[in-house]
């Protein structure tokens, strides 16, 4: 249905969500406090599918985990040979994941970054940090053949996005991927977070600097979605293509 003025009624919702702003503090909280619902315990089924969409092939790759949270999937590339980094705020998530993978790490301040930590596995193929993701630059973690977005673009306020793409677009190597899982519901029913994000904006934040392709969404739907009134809530996963 459209609402007023003849816009339809998500982008009007989209829209509402503009302003909504949570603070690293409140995020911090959802760690401590154990809603931190979005964790998946055993990775993500849509990076098993594509994996080989984001690796074509290649080994010994460079890949970005932004928001990672204690993401599982980072120690199911580390596996398979790439090398891997994260960033995320929670100092508790990034040593669960240590701990809940039995993996040693030794642990570092950042140079150049004021109160950040650098959480590296012994083996060195696993490397997180501890800060503000705008904290980071290709100067201080390099390069990437490969992103994993889950969570991260959906999660940073609606403000932020310009200059949260902006960052990622700055850490791409030439000829690399970007998977990049979005979340479409009725932006009406519920605030946010995860953050409803349009096809049309992540053209918008990325278009001008890779190919983008729609590779499938899928129903997430569960309880926790209809506690919150919504009706749907679907995964949308894209491509994103950085050609030489």
């Amino acid at each position: 249905m459209d609402g007023a003025a003849g816009v339809p009624a998500e982008l009007q919702g989209g829209r509402a969500q503009a302003d909504r702003v949570l603070t690293a503090q409140e995020w911090l909280h959802k760690w401590e406090t154990g809603a931190a619902a979005f964790h998946k315990e055993h990775g993500h089924p849509l990076l098993e599918k594509y994996l080989d969409v984001l690796l074509s092939g290649r080994s010994g790759l460079r890949i970005f985990f932004p928001l990672c949270g204690k993401a599982v999937d980072m120690k199911r590339l580390a596996d398979l040979g790439h090398s891997i980094v994260g960033v995320d705020i929670s100092e508790q998530a990034l040593k669960e994941f240590f701990a809940d993978q039995g993996l040693p790490y030794c642990e570092e301040p950042v140079p150049g970054i004021v109160g950040a930590k650098k959480l590296q596995s012994t083996s060195g193929n696993i490397c997180l940090y501890c800060c503000s993701i705008y904290d980071l630059s290709s100067a201080i973690v390099g390069k990437f053949d490969g992103v994993w977005d889950r969570g991260a673009l959906v999660a940073v306020n609606p403000c932020d996005r310009p200059r949260y793409a902006s960052l990622m677009i700055s850490l791409m190597e030439k000829n690399s991927s970007y998977l990049l899982v979005t979340v479409l519901y009725d932006p009406n029913k519920h605030k946010g977070p995860p953050f409803y994000v349009p096809e049309s904006e992540v053209k918008s934040l990325f278009g001008n600097h890779c190919e983008i392709k729609l590779l499938e969404k899928v129903s997430d739907f569960s309880d926790r979605h209809r506690r919150w009134g919504l009706d749907y809530f679907l995964e949308v996963l894209y491509i994103l293509k950085f050609v030489a």
